[in-house]
């Protein structure tokens, strides 16, 4: 256990590393613009107004000095992580709130498809390649490449329009969107957010009809989100499961008369999550940043809308960066969560530190 809590620690000293590079290159591309263009964000946008060219560059050059635009880079960078380190994440003037709130208001819709797609697919895909290597060739196993193929081939966007197109649009089964506050507020008394997962929280209020009809809505969004990154993990597991088949514990186990299907799920499962659990931190990484196009695909409020229409609007610095910031944040728990539990599952990648240390010893 020496090793697996020193491999816990490792992991807990490199997140503020990567917190570091990962800001530090951000802030290095804004610096990029030069100042006068930088400081033309801070202008109220959607306000033409006419003044002389002498008042306008007095204003961009009162906003530089106010502002330190023109400081140099460390000095910036240091100020600007400052203010995130104590929750000031500027202000946004297209949505006329502080940064934080509007991410934080957002958070939850785009955190409930996320949790709800690894929660669909993990299973889905260790179980699908298991039984798929196990017995290779066969029915299933053709059956499952075949429509791994296909997933792993479509973008999700064109997935999410097929989807619309057939369930929606011709079914009516699963419709778009989220629910409304209007929806929430229908029936007896008022609705309490405790999670901010809608399926969780009717549950928790006390209304089913809430909790039905948020899995309705989830239905289209987590199908699309999860299938490529299912394709992925099978595939992975399925590679992994013919390899185990050959090995002498599986032959033993057979020889002594084992049922399949205790060797399977008892046996093989346990040396297939391995090499599983970094095609699940990949898939997790991906699905934080992959779900923003899956929430305009089916006009779902969460925290792409953000960055989507402050794009189309005047460009919102402190909003984007903002963005990028949060979306790291929101990756690096569920990886660390991740490297724990491929750690708790195999003794051999916390002990690569131990064979490090020894090899580098003099």
């Amino acid at each position: 256990m020496h090793s697996f809590w020193f491999y816990v620690l490792r992991r807990l000293l490199v997140i503020p590393v990567t917190l570091f590079i990962i800001t530090a290159v951000l802030y290095a591309l804004l610096m990029v613009v030069p100042p006068e263009e930088r400081a033309t964000l801070y202008l109220p946008p959607n306000q033409p107004f006419v003044m002389l060219a002498e008042t306008y560059e007095n204003i961009i050059d009162r906003i530089i000095e106010e502002n330190g635009l023109d400081d140099p880079y460390p000095v910036q960078y240091g100020r600007w992580v400052i203010n995130l380190l104590q929750g000031e994440w500027g202000y946004s003037p297209l949505y006329g709130a502080p940064v934080l709130e509007l991410l934080r208001q957002r958070t939850s819709a785009t955190l409930e498809i996320a949790f709800y797609a690894l929660l669909f697919l993990i299973p889905l895909g260790l179980a699908s390649g298991l039984l798929a290597g196990w017995r290779p060739g066969r029915y299933w196993d053709r059956l499952f490449r075949t429509l791994a193929y296909v997933g792993g081939s479509i973008p999700p966007f064109i997935l999410g329009l097929f989807l619309l197109s057939i369930f929606y649009v011709g079914l009516g089964w699963f419709p778009p969107g989220r629910l409304s506050a209007v929806q929430l507020l229908l029936g007896v008394g008022s609705f309490e957010h405790y999670t901010g997962f809608l399926t969780l929280d009717g549950l928790l209020n006390g209304r089913a009809d809430i909790t039905l009809d948020a899995l309705r809505h989830l239905v289209l969004p987590v199908v699309t989100l999860s299938v490529i990154y299912w394709a992925t993990l099978g595939r992975i597991t399925r590679a992994a499961t013919m390899d185990e088949t050959g090995k002498e514990y599986i032959l033993a186990a057979r020889a002594r008369g084992l049922y399949p299907r205790r060797i399977i799920w008892r046996h093989t499962l346990r040396n297939v999550l391995v090499p599983g659990y970094t095609s699940m931190a990949l898939a997790a990484a991906s699905i934080i940043t992959g779900v923003f196009v899956v929430e305009v695909v089916f006009n779902i409020k969460g925290l792409s809308e953000l960055v989507v229409r402050s794009l189309k609007a005047t460009p919102d610095a402190a909003l984007v960066m903002g963005f990028a910031v949060y979306s790291v944040l929101l990756v690096i728990p569920i990886m660390l969560v991740l490297d724990v539990l491929k750690a708790l599952a195999d003794p051999r990648v916390r002990e690569e530190t131990d064979v490090a240390e020894v090899e580098v010893s003099p």
